[in-house]
């Protein structure tokens, strides 16, 4: 049974998959792997880093000949970052966590599809009126930044698709495996875009001690917060939080942020225990599914794993 939807129609991908654009950890090889596999890779260039950008970029193109795109954090870059995307042709641009409208235009006249990631109905209603050609509806289990009052992606996401019909909408959040993506399908979304699942493979750009962190995680050792974004100086909106693995600071400052921002002796002890090591170079970030990973595959075949039990779960379910 194959998995045909109207995301795998737009862009001529084999499985209704995306990988989550995530900063600087779904570079080159990660999302040549999730495009050769059959899904859509997505490059992670966060806030477009002109040198990152064009190593990554350049990985892409030698790795891969399947069709693939690159992921933005909206609030952080300028018109530049995503001209010079632009001229390496992605089939699409993905925009989170931020006002899409500035960028929206440019990206159509080049003849990419617009992504546009939602963390509520009025995201969700302004992606539909900027025309948005796909939308992610992200719910509040996902890994990294999301909504801080966001809703769980089970109720999220039929409603994300009923208000944005016919536009095909990509379910995220807690999502790893091929159930998850099988139960999206039955919500009315035509895919999912799954990130946590995708740092634990062999072409993530992370560290093996983060690899280690999520294989060995549980989903109850995750925290949506915004200390560490408060400790890192990383100045991202208030109404986006993280959701993190536990952290020696966070521990320390939890239900403390005001006093946070305010007190930069504290910031700078942060900077400190960096330095010597005390404590990672980044927080794990990590969604509520990580009890769903364990093991390190090649993303190409992680990629044909989930859309193969999302078949036989469809299956079982009678759906097929």
């Amino acid at each position: 049974m194959a998995l045909s939807t109207a995301f795998t129609k737009l862009f001529g991908v084999q499985h209704p998959i995306a990988l989550a654009p995530m900063g600087g950890s779904a570079g080159g090889a990660l999302t040549a792997a999730v495009s050769r596999g059959g899904g859509l890779g997505l490059l992670g260039s966060g806030n477009g880093e002109r040198d990152w950008l064009a190593r990554e970029l350049a990985v892409v193109a030698e790795q891969t000949t399947e069709p693939w795109g690159i992921g933005f954090l909206t609030w952080q870059i300028g018109i530049d970052a995503v001209e010079h995307a632009l001229q390496h042709n992605p089939v699409a641009v993905m925009l989170s966590f931020g006002d899409p409208s500035p960028f929206a235009e440019r990206i159509r006249r080049a003849g990419a599809a617009l992504i546009i990631q939602v963390t509520d109905l009025e995201e969700a209603r302004r992606a539909v009126d900027l025309g948005a050609d796909v939308i992610v509806a992200q719910g509040s289990e996902s890994g990294g930044h999301g909504a801080r009052h966001g809703r769980s992606t089970l109720p999220f996401v039929p409603v994300v698709v009923d208000l944005a019909a016919p536009v095909p909408v990509l379910a995220a959040g807690g999502i790893a495996d091929g159930r998850g993506l099988a139960a999206a399908l039955v919500l009315g979304a035509a895919g999912a875009l799954i990130g946590t699942r995708f740092q634990a493979t062999a072409e993530a750009l992370v560290s093996p001690s983060v690899s280690t962190a999520i294989i060995q995680a549980r989903g109850e050792d995750t925290e949506r917060n915004s200390i560490l974004d408060i400790a890192r100086s990383s100045p991202w909106p208030r109404k986006y939080t993280a959701r993190t693995l536990g952290h020696p600071f966070l521990d320390e400052w939890r239900g403390r942020e005001t006093e946070l921002t305010t007190d930069p002796q504290a910031r700078h002890a942060y900077q400190v225990a960096l330095a010597q090591g005390d404590i990672p170079l980044l927080p794990v970030w990590a969604g509520e599914a990580v009890d769903l990973i364990n093991d390190l595959p090649s993303a190409a075949d992680l990629v044909n794993s989930l859309a193969t039990q999302a078949e036989d779960a469809l299956a079982r379910a009678g759906k097929g």
